[in-house]
């Protein structure tokens, strides 16, 4: 999964991520914390099931993938998402 030069800017607006310094060239956001982070995991595990690598692609530079291992494990640990046979994740009743 590749992420286009103007990709970034797109995902870090639809991950809401609080903008710190914007110009042509550059976006700067900040890092989000472990509830923001939940949260993200989720809007982008109502697209479609994804792996922690897949996850990791998109929030690279963001979260680092034990980051997004503690976020899966806590919402599958609240039964919000399930781990399918494959290795991917998923939210619950979709």
């Amino acid at each position: 999964m590749e992420i286009e030069e103007e990709g970034f800017e797109d995902n870090s607006r639809k991950l809401k991520l609080k903008v710190v310094y914007e110009d042509p060239d550059v976006l700067v956001v900040t890092a989000p914390n472990e509830d923001e982070l939940v949260k993200i995991l989720l809007d982008l595990l109502k697209d479609r099931p994804m792996s922690v690598k897949e996850l990791h692609v998109i929030l690279s530079g963001l979260a680092s993938e034990d980051k997004i291992r503690r976020a899966l494990i806590r919402l599958v640990n609240d039964g919000v998402v399930y781990m399918q046979p494959d290795g991917r994740f998923i939210v619950a009743g979709i």
